[in-house]
């Protein structure tokens, strides 16, 4: 049992030193990209390869997290004994098993496999929320701990007091990374100041956005990090359990957070009087049906209440009328990811980064037609140019950019003339997108962007809860109007009138799914408005 910082730092210290005189390490990406690349089986035929040649005691392999570059999997790191040189492989398969070993053994690298890691896609990157990622193994709550795992936790509570937690938060400028971009310290606030013997924190693992994995990635490699951020929050806001609200679909990051669960519990890091305090607190994994309307706030309370997950009015807020009628903090995974860091560092160095207005780094899925497809974390207030083309790789086949779509269904398609813009809230949104989670989606000239409104658009229709007119009717009679622009059968007053509709829609939904659905139509027609004007019929 863990009951001190002094604990704490023991327990490091020993792993540390048992890693330092074990042995080397090749580290195998186990993220869901990776896995389905066949890693379970390089992992297997690594290890026959190590135990025939008798290096069990001179090298580990070890199961760790999403390196991020998801297009060049699987990929595999080899650290030398002292872990001062690294070199980085991709595309490993296990027929390379045994020459992997072999270079290993002559102390040669493996030329024709070596991953350029002073390239920009690396290079431009500033990991906070990633950095123990393709570093730890996430099935091991010992090794979380021997790179700093948990000590934010304890010395808030030996050094902090509650509302020093929630200074920290409010000076760090740390915005909800969910996508509506709320101040996470002004939210925790007010769930603080609310009297009351039960309150709730509530972590959002419901990632519905197409094209987007970046709190899966967070979740499968790290899992610790979203706890220990759980746990701050709860000491901060005087609660005592908390929920994680993970679809279903996420089988290996259920797993993942049920194990750490365990792990810290066992340890006593979770549970009642952490560290011989007065503060106790449990979490709980809750799974989703993969409803994407779960992803706003009310809905993912009443699907956690074991109700059907239908969104309610606000006021009133969740501060004062959450989880069972008792407030109740929500922020989603990346958010929470944030906050370990920010108490070891200061809420002034995490404001340092980024913009003004948006601080600290975003996790971003690259995706869609781009080269390198996969995870990134660069500091607020990158331009899209270098999202795309230099850590990207720009548009593969020879085709052209086009647009990108950021936001998922609930954003926008940003045209190349703004492939300069610098993005933060402020700025995606003045663009006509939003940050949303963080999916990033690239459209080459190939695309018709009427019909990446309509994909959207139908996405919002199906995944509508049904249960205010203006979403439920409204989505289904847009995407009826844009087949009449996709099949070219469309009228001049039916221009018109989906812009009219979009407004409507826009206006009188009750949640942000209906609020936000049509922004990618009103984004297309704002900077693609000729391919709509084809689709209209000559009378």
């Amino acid at each position: 049992m863990i009951t001190s910082i002094d604990d704490l730092q023991a327990l490091a210290e020993k792993k540390r030193a048992e890693c330092a005189e074990n042995s080397s390490e090749l580290r195998v990406c186990a993220g869901t990209s990776c896995l389905s690349l066949g890693s379970s089986e390089l992992k297997k035929s690594l290890q026959d390869e190590i135990q025939s040649r008798g290096l069990n005691d001179s090298c580990n392999i070890k199961s760790v997290g999403c390196n991020g570059l998801c297009a060049n999997g699987t990929l595999v790191s080899y650290c030398t004994k002292d872990k001062s040189k690294s070199t980085f492989y991709e595309r490993i398969t296990s027929g390379d098993a045994s020459g992997l070993v072999d270079s290993i053994q002559n102390g040669t690298p493996l030329e024709d496999r070596m991953c350029d890691i002073s390239q920009p896609f690396f290079t431009y990157q500033k990991k906070i929320v990633l950095e123990n990622i393709g570093i730890i193994d996430p099935d091991d709550i010992e090794d979380y701990i021997a790179h700093g795992g948990y000590l934010s936790l304890f010395r808030a509570l030996d050094e902090m007091s509650p509302k020093d937690v929630i200074e920290e938060v409010k000076i760090s400028g740390l915005r909800g990374r969910g996508g509506g971009g709320y101040p996470t310290g002004i939210k925790w606030e007010s769930v603080s100041k609310v009297l009351s013997e039960q309150k709730y924190i509530i972590c959002n693992g419901d990632e519905g956005d197409p094209g987007a994995f970046m709190d899966r990635a967070v979740m499968e490699s790290d899992p610790h990090r979203i706890l220990e951020g759980m746990a701050i929050a709860g000491y901060a806001c005087g609660a005592n359990k908390g929920y994680i609200y993970v679809r279903a679909e996420y089988p290996l990051a259920v797993d993942k957070l049920n194990r750490a669960i365990k792990q810290a519990t066992k340890l006593g890091i979770l549970g009642e009087n952490i560290a011989h305090s007065n503060f106790s607190f449990n979490i709980e994994v809750r799974l989703g049906a993969g409803a994407f309307v779960c992803g706003e706030a009310t809905a993912l309370i009443a699907s956690i209440e074991g109700n059907r997950g239908n969104p309610r009015q606000k006021p009133p807020h969740l501060s004062d009328y959450g989880l069972w009628g008792e407030p109740t903090v929500l922020n989603n995974v990346e958010t929470f990811a944030n906050i370990a860091p920010i108490i070891k560092n200061g809420g002034a160095w995490y404001k340092s980064i980024g913009t003004e207005s948006s601080s600290g780094t975003k996790v971003f899925a690259l995706t869609g037609h781009i080269q390198n497809t996969g995870l990134v974390e660069v500091p607020m207030g990158t331009t899209l140019r270098e999202l795309i083309f230099d850590i990207g790789g720009g548009v593969p086949d020879g085709k052209k950019f086009k647009a990108i779509q950021s936001g998922g269904p609930s954003g926008g398609c940003i045209p190349e003339s703004l492939l300069d813009l610098h993005v933060d809230y402020e700025s995606l949104k003045n663009a006509g997108s939003i940050m949303g989670s963080g999916g990033l989606i690239v459209i080459d000239d190939s695309s018709n962007m009427v019909e990446i409104a309509r994909f959207f658009m139908d996405f919002c229709r199906s995944e509508s809860c049904g249960k205010c007119t203006p979403c439920r009717v409204g989505t289904t009679e847009l995407t009826l109007l844009l087949d009449k622009f996709i099949n070219k059968k469309a009228i001049k007053s039916d221009f018109e009138l989906l812009k009219e509709m979009c407004e409507i829609v826009k206006s009188a939904s009750l949640c942000g799914l209906g609020q936000t659905a049509p922004n990618p139509v009103l984004s297309t027609i704002k900077y693609f408005e000729d391919e709509y004007l084809a689709g209209i019929r000559d009378d």
